[in-house]
């Protein structure tokens, strides 16, 4: 009887081990469900349903996107941390949901290092874009126009490193305006065309075709990634600015407890849809985004380095945790 149960552990852990395997060879057998922290319209619901439509053909099942905005992410990101860890639930997230909001909010909602990461998907190439109403076409000059309608002019942007560069502009300047909540890319691009809130720092796929049709006017390229799209805006290090790194990505994460099998086998097939030279000038290039992709290891990786900065980046932001 004891010879049993000192087997028994090793016996179950196996069972299990084959199980697992078993499953993810049978993964996916029904729709896989994809949570955005974006609303309709927003990048990563535009690219997720790309993507999908492209996995569809390799997995055999659907994807189907299921929009979570609000509460600067947080709403998203810990409807994918309590979902099944069974593989039929993943979410597309940002930099900020994985690392920043751990230091914005006292009662977070999740634990964002219970997220698994699956793969990155691409880094945006962020710009510095008005309404064109406004008639600036420079930093310094919408620095002045500031100063000259105090308290007047309001900014969003979904970047926290970005707050930071609009703050310290603010204060070593002496510009004058306001942040207001982000809540996707739709709304944000809405409201920087409305006027009500005529300043965004935001991903340029939002926004080329505004800019492009002279709606907006793009000021500077945020993350000092240069873009034939707009050769002649300039990027932060043009205008001297050297301060913390403004990048933002994307990437997809599987709930707590997904087996690792099941993760491998989402990250090759999305790897070899986005690494798809066509898929790329489609739905990434054109877009303004740069594809990002590598191994579930390598996106772990890039995640604890930038939460290694996050806390400062904070601080220096001047914003005080909810």
């Amino acid at each position: 009887m004891r010879l049993r149960l000192a087997f028994a552990p090793w016996l179950a852990a196996a069972l299990l081990s084959i199980a697992t395997v078993a499953h993810a060879d049978d993964y996916p057998n029904r729709p896989i469900r994809v949570i955005t922290t974006s609303s309709a319209g927003g990048i990563s619901d535009i690219f997720m349903r790309a993507l999908g439509e492209e996995l569809h053909k390799s997995l055999g099942q659907p994807l189907i996107v299921e929009n979570r905005p609000g509460g600067a992410g947080n709403i998203g990101a810990r409807a994918c941390t309590e979902a099944p860890p069974d593989g039929y639930t993943i979410c597309i997230i940002n930099a900020d949901n994985a690392a920043y909001n751990q230091y914005l909010f006292k009662n977070l909602p999740y634990d964002p290092e219970n997220l698994k990461p699956i793969v990155n998907l691409f880094h945006l190439i962020q710009v510095l874009v008005v309404n064109s109403d406004l008639g600036v076409k420079s930093v310094d000059e919408l620095v002045a126009l500031s100063k000259k309608k105090p308290g007047t002019l309001n900014y969003l942007t979904a970047s926290l490193p970005l707050v930071v560069y609009m703050e310290s502009l603010k204060r070593d300047k002496g510009a004058d305006w306001v942040r207001v909540p982000f809540k996707g890319g739709g709304e944000a691009v809405n409201a920087i065309l409305s006027g009500t809130t005529p300043i965004g720092l935001i991903g340029l796929g939002n926004v080329s075709s505004q800019i492009t049709a002279g709606k907006m006017t793009a000021l500077v390229l945020t993350n000092n990634i240069r873009t034939p799209q707009l050769p002649n805006v300039p990027i932060f290090t043009d205008i001297g600015y050297n301060g913390p790194p403004s990048e933002t990505w994307y990437g997809l994460f599987a709930p707590p407890g997904t087996p690792k099998e099941i993760i491998d086998k989402l990250n090759r097939e999305i790897t070899k849809v986005v690494a798809n030279k066509e898929f790329q000038e489609r739905h990434i290039l054109v877009r303004g985004l740069v594809p990002a992709v590598g191994t579930p290891e390598k996106f772990a990786a890039e995640i604890k380095a930038v939460r290694a900065v996050a806390g400062q980046v904070v601080k220096d932001s001047g914003m005080e945790p909810q």
